[in-house]
């Protein structure tokens, strides 16, 4: 009996080539998000706001249905990083900036988010050999499509070794 080599494929996000202008990256699964995510997430932060922590007092605002509202920075992380086994692990090399950040609608405890991101653009560095910016725009929307987060981001990804 012949030994078979053995093919093994490693996880990895895209390398720029891959990166298609206007494509939108679904990525799945989703998370549904915990009281007990938000107040670590919250803590861990030092983010003090009474909207996160204090069960008692956000009852008492309008608007909410008695509920704490999941902090927007932990929206954002998760947004950005349910994107990351399909998109930049490993052929990340830098965050270069996000801007056009907006939380149009609240998530609570018991919502679950989901990501999509859409390619923007994408062009080879000019300074950095072996490197290209790409453009991302990055949407969170709850189990009902509702969107609830949104951010643009420029980030310095590798260009395929093999191609250079």
């Amino acid at each position: 009996m012949t030994e078979q080599p053995e093919h093994r494929i490693t996880q990895r996000g895209l390398w720029f080539e891959e990166f298609e202008v206007g494509a939108i990256y679904e990525h799945r699964p989703g998370r549904t998000l915990t009281e007990a995510d938000n107040v670590l997430f919250t803590t861990l932060t030092m983010n003090t706001q009474a909207l996160h922590l204090d069960a008692a007092w956000s009852a008492t605002q309008p608007g909410f249905d008695g509920q704490r509202l999941i902090n927007s920075m932990m929206t954002l992380s998760m947004i950005v990083g349910l994107s990351v086994s399909q998109l930049t692990q490993g052929t990340l090399v830098a965050n270069l900036g996000f801007s056009e950040i907006a939380f149009p609608a609240p998530l609570f405890a018991g919502d679950t988010l989901y990501a999509e991101t859409e390619c923007t653009g994408k062009r080879v560095s000019k300074s950095r050999p072996g490197e290209g910016v790409v453009n991302l725009t990055h949407i969170g929307r709850n189990q009902d499509g509702v969107l609830v987060a949104r951010a643009a981001r420029s980030t310095l990804v590798r260009l395929n070794p093999e191609e250079l």
